[in-house]
């Protein structure tokens, strides 16, 4: 049972995130992004490439486009990128900045 409970917990590339947006603002400050909870009072910084995956998680949710579009726009290894994406992912939910769940409820629009 608590095998399964981390299993569904684990952040992966099949996973979709949602920004608490009742509770997060964010800023871009010449290229790097500053993440407020409101709630908490808690903020956390990115550097460039922090923020450029945020910008992808509001553009995408899906963990794998966002990690697609990472691969398309930096000459990093797949591995890299991968390691780096779900460690920032982790840290923003741990943080309260954003959701996760296993697949994207949303219909899509065509968008």
């Amino acid at each position: 049972m608590r095998e399964a409970q981390m299993e569904e917990n684990q952040v992966s590339l099949e996973c979709c995130v949602t920004i608490n947006n009742d509770n997060v603002v964010s800023r871009d400050l010449e290229g790097e992004a500053v993440i407020l909870n409101l709630e908490t009072g808690t903020y956390f910084g990115l550097n460039e490439v922090g923020t450029r995956i945020w910008a992808l998680i509001q553009e995408h949710r899906s963990l794998g486009r966002v990690f697609e579009a990472m691969c398309a726009e930096y000459g990093a290894s797949p591995e890299a990128l991968k390691s780096d994406l779900l460690q920032l992912v982790e840290e923003l939910r741990a943080k309260g900045l954003v959701g996760v769940s296993q697949r994207d409820d949303r219909k899509e629009t065509g968008s």
